[in-house]
């Protein structure tokens, strides 16, 4: 089989796995899979140490049909290195998407640069509620920051709109608002965002948040 042929019966194929006890169809994003090679370099052991670990089970994956080829999900890597502390902090920021979602201007751009230089996520702002179900749809982020202090922007409606769109099943929406008590956050997290950050100008809360959160990734 080709590297072509390879390359686009990963992208179609299809695998089925559990989730809270119901089966869940999913289509497996070509760049979320890693070869028995490239998990070998990150795992530095020899590609044949990877294929044991796959054959006893141990670390789940597909053949590719027709082919003896095996492929690791990411989210799998991740569950295995951690499970036999492998550290995993540099992975865990891989590719993470984060739609900032906030009004003003030079506030979104300095938690922007910062979720950038000090976290390594790939960060885009949207600053009206238009420009953000469109960014949404298009990035498909892990991570949606919404401020609630921000004018023009419907926070409450883009986190039902990010429930119900089904290629953002997999994101996690937070809130930014500073101030709140417990109760308040409590509440928020009851009206479906995934977490809260009450202190959104302090860096540290924030990534914070998003790092407790990256289990979503896996």
């Amino acid at each position: 089989m080709s590297g072509r042929e390879e390359a686009l019966m990963d992208r179609k194929y299809c695998y089925k796995l559990r989730l809270n006890g119901r089966k869940r169809q999913k289509i497996v994003k070509h760049k979320d899979i890693l070869t028995t090679g490239q998990v070998a370099q990150i795992c530095h052991v020899a590609p044949r140490t990877v294929t044991k670990w796959f054959d006893a089970g141990q670390l789940k994956g597909y053949r590719i049909p027709g082919s003896r080829d095996r492929r690791i999900l990411f989210s799998e890597l991740i569950r295995f290195m951690k499970a036999h502390d492998m550290p995993t902090e540099s992975l865990e920021t891989r590719d993470v998407r984060v739609l900032l979602i906030d009004s003003r201007v030079e506030l979104a751009r300095q938690l922007s640069y910062d979720l950038e230089s000090r976290g390594g996520f790939d960060v885009q702002i949207a600053h009206n509620s238009f420009d953000a179900g469109r960014m949404a749809q298009k990035l498909r982020p892990n991570f949606i920051l919404i401020d609630l202090m921000s004018p023009e922007i419907d926070a409450y409606g883009l986190c039902s709109y990010a429930h119900e769109n089904e290629e953002l099943a997999d994101c996690c929406v937070i809130a930014l608002a500073g101030g709140l008590t417990e109760t308040e956050a409590q509440s928020l997290l009851q009206k479906g965002f995934g977490g809260v950050v009450t202190e959104p100008t302090n860096i540290h809360k924030v990534l914070a948040c998003i790092q407790e959160k990256c289990s979503i990734l896996c």
